[in-house]
């Protein structure tokens, strides 16, 4: 059998924009299923019955990622983990690494009474370890450097996930923690969020980006990036990475003997957020930004829900379509990549999301 492959962005439908992506790929003749985050809890019947649908009823699952533990990720997986055969679950547990941080927090002495605390502040993850250690599905830590399956993970490095877990504002609610400006960072933020929200919009010329210096969340910036080339194809899956994550894919890049630029199908990070991208950043991973418009030199696959009025940024967009890139997002229908794939009945080309000539100010 030839070579393929086909990664599906599931529609995930809600007044807040989620992620669910389901891939299939055959090696060699052997054929691998891979999910990748599962939406909300209501999603995850919409995610089995997919794979069901496209994959075969009987289908294995080889591997579950959870990227990060927000609820818009990881809800639908605990239905997935439940009622299919799962070989592994990849997920970082902040608990885990309790003897390591907690000399970084006021309130704590005893790693135990942490773990416990980390536990309460990440119930999401938590729900599906429970899950997991039940069905007796292996569980195993994603970072930099890990193989799953045909992918590597290019982020988070291991050292840069346990600063997370102690800037995290969930971490926070739970936990006194030894470095106050961090909190006070994340109140920035949060603020920031509020002030994006009403800001306006202003008409900008072809190649003009706005991108504001400020960071995403720390739950964000803990998330599993993945990288694979399938049927020649270089795939990079960012679930709801920030700057950090993308400059550490950037970094190891040399290692895993990707060229940037160069890639071909680009999961916008953050359902097309502002603050997880830089035009600096773009520019190494997608390539420069082009004089004149001219789409087709990779994918851009935006997750986004339609009643979702903050995603995508429209500054976002533009910068897909400078760089070359056909947009499309999963507002109102779900969006299927790949190379060499079976064909399937009904499906048609998806539309292109057409250039902004205004962005945010």
């Amino acid at each position: 059998m030839q070579d393929y492959y086909e990664i599906d962005f599931l529609d995930v439908e809600t007044k807040k924009s989620g992620d669910a992506i389901t891939v299939r790929y055959s090696l060699n003749g052997r054929e691998y299923i891979h999910v990748v985050d599962g939406g909300y809890v209501s999603n995850g019947r919409m995610v089995i019955d997919h794979i069901r649908k496209y994959y075969g009823v009987s289908s294995k699952v080889d591997h579950v990622v959870s990227t990060h533990p927000d609820g818009d990720h990881t809800g639908g997986l605990r239905l997935v983990l439940e009622e299919m055969e799962v070989g592994t679950l990849w997920m970082n547990r902040p608990w885990l690494y309790s003897d390591e941080i907690i000399h970084r927090f006021s309130r704590f002495k005893n790693p135990d009474n942490l773990s416990r605390a980390l536990k309460k502040a990440y119930p999401n993850t938590a729900a599906l370890e429970e899950i997991a250690l039940e069905k007796g599905i292996r569980i195993e830590e994603a970072f930099q450097g890990k193989n799953i399956g045909a992918f590597t993970i290019m982020a988070p490095t291991r050292s840069r996930y346990l600063d997370k877990i102690v800037e995290s504002e969930k971490t926070g609610q739970v936990a006194n923690v030894v470095n106050e400006g961090v909190v006070t960072a994340d109140a920035l933020r949060k603020f920031s969020d509020f002030v994006s929200k009403v800001v306006g919009y202003i008409r900008a010329s072809w190649g003009e980006e706005s991108f504001p210096s400020d960071p995403t969340s720390a739950e964000n910036e803990m998330s599993v990036v993945q990288y694979a080339v399938l049927c020649g194809e270089k795939i990079l899956l960012t679930a709801d990475t920030g700057k950090e994550g993308l400059q550490e894919v950037v970094d190891y890049a040399p290692m895993v003997g990707l060229i940037l630029p160069g890639i071909n199908r680009f999961q916008v990070p953050h359902h097309g957020s502002r603050r997880n991208v830089s035009t600096e950043l773009l520019d190494k991973i997608l390539g420069k930004k082009l004089d004149n418009p001219s789409e087709g030199r990779f994918s851009a696959i935006i997750s986004s829900a339609k009643e979702d009025e903050d995603h995508p940024r429209k500054a976002v967009v533009r910068a897909m379509h400078h760089r070359g890139g056909k947009v499309s997002t999963t507002e109102g229908a779900s969006i299927c990549v790949g190379r060499n794939a079976p064909q399937r009945a009904g499906w048609v080309t998806a539309p292109s999301v057409p250039y902004p000539d205004d962005q945010e100010s």
